[in-house]
C-alpha cells in the first residue's frame, strides 16, 4: 500500500515523479533530502539521477520502467524504511552583497513599491538566513525561502534581457542570485561578488538543499577587493556548520 502524504507520478518512460503537498515548507524539505539520501544509500543501479523542488523529487532511470507499478512499489518500501537515519553536515554560508545604486538597478522602484525607504529594505534582507530549496533555472541559482513578508513582491510584468551575474534579486516570496548573466523577471536590489557556480571546482556550485544563507552588507570599495580575490581564485566563502 502506498504512503498517504506523498503522490508518485509516471515522468515519461525512464522517470517516476514523487510529489508533497504544494507549498514552500522546512517539514517538507527536510522529508524530500531524507528520502533522497535513503535511495542513494541503497544503491539502485539503474537510477541515474536524483533531482528534487519545493514539494517533488524527480528519480531518472537509465533505462525504459519495464514495470511501474512494481518500481513504485519497491520505492515506496525505500521511503517507509523507518529505521534509516541519516545526518548529512549543512552550513551557512556568508554572502557580501552590495547595495549601493550601481549593483541595484531596481532597489529604489522596489522601496517606493513597498512604501519603505531603501535603506529599510536592506535591513530586512540582511536581517534573515535564508534556507536553499533546491537549485534550478540555471547552474548554481539557489532558490532560497525565509524571506521577510513585507518584501514579497510578485516578478515584473516585463523580464529583463540581461540580468547582471551576481545579482541579488527578490521574486514573490524568495531571493536568489543569479549566477550568470540571464534574462530574468526578478527585482535586482544589489549584487555579490560571489561566484555561484565554477565548472573548475571539484564541487561547482558550494551550497546544496538544506544549507542556509545569509547576506551581509558592504560598500564598493570592499565588493571590488572581494571580486579581485574571486577572479583570482583565492577567495574563500565564509561559512559555519550549522548541522554536524
Amino acid at each position: 500500500m502506498k504512503s498517504k502524504n506523498i503522490l508518485y507520478k509516471r515522468f515519461g518512460e525512464r522517470a517516476i515523479l514523487v510529489e508533497w503537498k504544494k507549498e514552500i515548507d522546512r517539514g517538507v524539505l527536510e522529508e524530500i533530502i531524507n528520502f533522497k539520501e535513503k535511495i542513494e544509500k541503497n544503491s539502485i543501479k539503474q537510477i541515474v539521477d536524483l533531482k528534487l523542488s519545493f514539494n517533488s523529487l524527480l528519480i531518472i532511470y537509465e533505462n525504459k520502467i519495464k514495470n511501474y507499478k512494481d518500481e513504485v512499489a519497491h520505492i515506496d518500501k525505500i521511503y517507509n524504511e523507518k529505521y534509516i537515519s541519516i545526518k548529512s553536515r549543512r552550513y551557512l554560508w556568508k554572502i557580501p552583497a552590495c547595495y549601493e545604486s550601481e549593483y541595484a538597478p531596481d532597489l529604489n522602484a522596489f522601496s517606493e513599491i513597498k512604501k519603505m525607504n531603501s535603506e529599510d529594505v536592506v535591513k530586512l534582507h540582511t536581517a534573515h538566513s535564508y534556507l536553499v530549496y533546491f537549485i534550478g533555472f540555471l547552474p548554481g541559482f539557489l532558490y532560497l525561502g525565509g524571506l521577510d513578508d513585507r518584501l514579497h513582491l510578485p516578478r515584473k510584468a516585463s523580464p529583463e534581457l540581461k540580468v547582471p551575474k551576481g545579482a541579488v534579486a527578490i521574486g514573490g516570496n524568495q531571493t536568489g542570485v543569479y549566477p550568470n548573466e540571464s534574462p530574468g523577471g526578478w527585482h535586482v536590489i544589489g549584487n555579490t561578488p560571489i561566484s555561484f557556480f565554477d565548472v573548475s571546482k571539484d564541487t561547482p556550485c558550494f551550497a546544496k538543499p538544506g544549507d542556509e544563507v545569509v547576506f551581509y552588507e558592504i560598500n564598493k570599495k570592499k565588493y571590488e577587493d572581494i571580486k579581485m580575490l574571486v577572479d583570482s581564485g583565492v577567495y574563500e566563502i565564509e561559512r559555519e556548520v550549522i548541522r554536524d
